[in-house]
């Protein structure tokens, strides 16, 4: 009977907050995330990638909404503030911007002014393309020295500057490359081709397209360059690129809270594997441990250094600490508050923090055949054992680079 009433009581006191709550007000709530404004300016903005803050006009040879911070790699003239007078003919080499972090170097015809800013006709394969002057004079000099390329080296020609039609031409290519991305990556799914087209970047004259895509496997595409090159009449190349690439491309928020370092200024990827993890510490948590192109951070690489440098200090994990009490066995350490973990050995569920000096002290009183009563008497913290929780191999080697 006292189990009916207090069910019944129940019922009656949820019914009470039903009524008093106006749950309609919840229901009619809109609790999506409005679009950020980054990505709609990116979206809304297709000359973002390369560098133009909106549409050129293709009255304006120089154009006037070239914003070097508008994507990657920008370049912001230093010397402009110095008292330095050069003309660039002295260094007629111009690095020229395309889309996204493709840049290149072109030799500077000997006729013509030209300014960074400028839309310019330069020499491809085959044809033309339409670029952006980002970079002259002395700096392109310096440029060259840091991406060790010499100036010899620099074969390609720059022809002049892009007349009207050229630059309508360009705009109009440009407006077509998402509509070609997509009309290209439904191609590909139709012809059960397992690969994700990434991008598309048109040339110039509109008589190459490059297609980048991903894919984990070896992809046999000659059937989709035949019907994309029958259906945009246009020369297709094929890019294949990696999943950090991808996201390079895509851009995104990290979980620091910044932008992804590959989409703002990272250009060279190297190989990551779980011994940076191992080093510094870090469980092996693969939701953790990767980023948001599916493979292990790039950041673990960052400080790597720093964390061997550091554990140069510490001891050897196969070095024990020999008390009256018992011998303690290595468990971890916390590089930045300089402390190891050890636990008895026949007592493993209680670790002690013994901070660094106060280990080695040990260790050279062990080799003086000398031996504290116990390793309490150096803790300054004493906790239980947490068990780790144990990932799968499959799980690690998953978001490993091979």
């Amino acid at each position: 009977m006292d189990n009916e009433k207090n069910i019944k009581n129940k019922e009656v006191i949820s019914r009470s907050l039903l009524e008093e709550e106006n749950w309609d007000a919840y229901l009619d709530m809109d609790i999506r995330s409005g679009i950020e404004p980054e990505a709609a300016a990116r979206s809304d903005n297709p000359f973002l990638s390369r560098g133009l803050n909106n549409s050129p006009s293709p009255k304006q040879v120089n154009c006037s909404r070239y914003d070097h911070r508008c994507c990657k790699l920008p370049s912001t003239d230093w010397l402009s503030k110095m008292n330095i007078s050069l003309d660039y003919l002295e260094y007629p080499i111009a690095e020229v911007r395309f889309k996204n972090s493709h840049k290149d170097f072109y030799i500077l015809p000997k006729d013509g002014v030209f300014k960074v800013g400028d839309i310019v006709a330069v020499e491809a394969s085959p044809g033309h393309d339409i670029g952006i002057i980002s970079m002259l004079g002395l700096l392109v000099h310096k440029q060259l020295k840091n991406k060790k390329v010499s100036p010899s080296a620099v074969t390609k020609k720059l022809y002049r500057t892009a007349r009207p039609a050229d630059i309508e031409k360009w705009i109009s290519l440009i407006n077509q490359e998402y509509k070609t991305m997509l009309s290209s990556r439904y191609t590909a799914w139709d012809l059960n081709l397992k690969m994700k087209v990434n991008d598309v970047e048109y040339q110039g004259d509109g008589t190459k397209a490059i297609f980048y895509y991903s894919s984990e496997d070896r992809v046999d595409f000659r059937e989709l360059i035949k019907v994309l090159a029958e259906q945009f009449k246009i020369r297709v190349e094929m890019r294949q690129i990696g999943v950090r690439q991808e996201a390079a491309r895509l851009g995104g928020i990290g979980s620091c809270g910044r932008e992804l370092c590959c989409a703002s200024w990272l250009v060279n990827f190297q190989s990551v594997s779980t011994v940076a993890a191992r080093t510094q510490q870090l469980s092996l948590n693969p939701q953790k441990l990767a980023g948001m192109c599916g493979k292990l951070k790039c950041c673990l690489n960052f400080e790597q250094a720093a964390y061997l440098e550091e554990l140069k200090k510490f001891p050897q994990p196969n070095i024990h600490l020999k008390t009256k009490k018992g011998k303690g066995f290595y468990c971890k350490i916390d590089i930045f508050k300089n402390i190891i973990w050890y636990t008895y050995a026949n007592d493993n569920n209680t670790m002690f923090a013994i901070p660094l000096e106060k280990a080695n002290e040990i260790i050279k009183m062990n080799q003086a055949g000398k031996y504290p009563e116990s390793l309490e008497e150096f803790a300054i913290v004493n906790q239980d054992k947490e068990d780790e929780v144990n990932y799968s191999l499959d799980d690690l080697t998953k978001i490993e680079d091979r």
